[in-house]
């Protein structure tokens, strides 16, 4: 069994968000790979590991910069990645036809993708590339094995959560309780050096992205710049309430 698993380069949480012209300016700042998708690799990883899988492919679709985070998902053990290399912005309908189109390339029975894009914001990725694929999808899985050719495993609901079980080839998306990823080992970040990359161009794929964004902003609030006195617990708790509803405006 082949597993993609799509990973995306964003700004470290770290950092400060800075715009420019209407735009996140990323000059200078850390990019990593997405939380979400690194709980992909490594179930990806996993699932090789314990003989449900043979092969981790990492895909990354973005400009030249995107292939730091498929080396760093190389160093964690995946296999070999494919860079679709642009600096079009897709939204998430738009990528998920590339994704969809890859996976059908590579004979791949199994796709992971984070639950939410941090840059996005959004959780239609999954949904759309299982719609593309006519696949079932898991949503959020917080837990996973493989028995078989059927995937068992556990995701969250609004009233707590659900256990499951589907039939490959199917999409799965990922999220913070499903594993720990590893760290990158010194030996495996040398031997991701040799790995393959295939480099791909957009233009193969034919997809357009369906929304342009035509500026961006940053919400910037003042900070209050207030200290509350904790000796008396009931007295700081009584004066936090007065400010939030006062000066705040956050309690009616």
């Amino acid at each position: 069994m082949r597993i993609l698993t799509l990973i995306r380069q964003v700004l470290d949480a770290e950092e400060s968000v800075r715009v420019r012209d209407g735009a996140v300016e990323l000059e200078g700042s850390k990019l990593v790979m997405d939380t979400m998708d690194e709980y992909g690799v490594e179930e990806a990883l996993r699932l090789r590991e314990s003989g449900a899988a043979a092969e981790v492919v990492v895909v990354a679709v973005g400009p030249a910069r995107a292939e730091e985070s498929i080396r760093t998902a190389l160093a964690m053990g995946a296999d070999r990645g494919v860079h679709v290399v642009t600096d079009v912005a897709l939204d998430a309908i738009a990528l998920s036809a590339v994704v969809a189109q890859i996976a059908r390339d590579e004979g791949a029975e199994l796709i992971f993708c984070g639950g939410q894009q941090a840059d996005w914001d959004s959780q239609a990725l999954g949904a759309a590339t299982a719609e593309r694929l006519q696949w079932p999808q898991a949503t959020w899985t917080s837990q996973l094995e493989m028995k078989g050719s059927t995937l068992v495993g556990k995701h969250e609901v609004d009233e707590g959560s659900e256990t499951f079980e589907l039939q490959l080839p199917a999409v799965v998306t990922t999220q913070q309780g499903l594993n720990e990823p590893r760290y990158p080992t010194l030996p495996n970040i040398m031997k991701s050096k040799k790995k393959e990359i295939r480099k791909e161009i957009l233009e193969t794929f034919g997809a357009v992205p369906r929304i342009k964004v035509t500026g961006q902003e940053i919400q910037v609030k003042e900070r209050m710049r207030k200290i509350l006195d904790g000796k008396d617990a009931a007295a700081a708790a009584a004066q936090l309430v007065k400010m939030l509803r006062e000066e705040a405006g956050v309690i009616a």
